[in-house]
């Protein structure tokens, strides 16, 4: 099976819907509509037992849920620069260095998503959002991911209720420090359901677990 041409159906707010002309093994060719995305760059940010996420509402299904910082892939700019910028920009937080984790492609044959996902420690507060609830070292800090002074949110539970997602930019969120050891319990209980945030989660987790048996 081979994608033989393709041809752009419509193209606008930043919508690239396209049709491919696919040639099955049999030599059939059927037609497959799909949605052009940007490359986009992300990062699992982790310090003292914690990993730094978003916990968002996405309007066009209506859920909320925990998610890894993320986002387009800048003209000019390479896939570690965007991961740095867009924890930065959506968090408040600069990462450390940032290390090859996963590359996920969500979306399937619905669109031709491509997420190249970083693992990062060593997080300095830049004063500019700092996440809500937690530090890494456990500490409060009470503000959600603009900066603004917060009650926060209940980490552990997915609370909608406080900081920046009770109102304001909903899509943008609120930034947490969540224990790791939650991430598997979020993921049963629905909290998490973005497929890259749950990939790229695991896949550490899963390191974390590997380093730990092999010392």
């Amino acid at each position: 099976m081979r994608r033989r041409s393709e041809r752009l159906l419509y193209a606008a707010n930043g919508v690239d819907l396209r049709v491919a002309d696919v040639e099955l093994t049999g030599g059939e060719r059927v037609e497959r509509p799909f949605i052009r995305a940007p490359r986009a760059a992300g990062a699992v940010v982790f310090h003292g037992g914690r990993v730094l996420l978003l916990w968002r509402h996405r309007p066009i299904t209506d859920t909320w849920g925990w998610e890894i910082p993320l986002g387009d892939i800048g003209a000019g700019e390479s896939p570690e620069e965007a991961a740095a910028r867009h924890v930065e920009e959506q968090t408040g937080w600069r990462a450390g260095p940032l290390l090859p984790l996963i590359r996920t492609r969500p979306a399937g044959d619905v669109a031709d998503c491509d997420h190249l996902i970083f693992a990062a420690h060593q997080p300095t507060d830049i004063g500019e959002g700092g996440a809500d609830g937690a530090a890494p070292d456990g500490t409060a800090t009470g503000r959600d991911a603009r900066g603004d002074s917060s009650p926060g949110g209940d980490a552990a539970s997915g609370d909608a209720s406080g900081g920046d997602a009770a109102g304001g930019d909903l899509e943008r969120g609120r930034a947490e420090w969540v224990p790791m050891l939650r991430i598997q319990g979020l993921i049963e209980e629905q909290a998490i359901t973005s497929a890259t945030t749950s990939a790229a989660l695991l896949h550490f987790l899963a390191d974390l677990l590997q380093a730990r048996a092999a010392h």
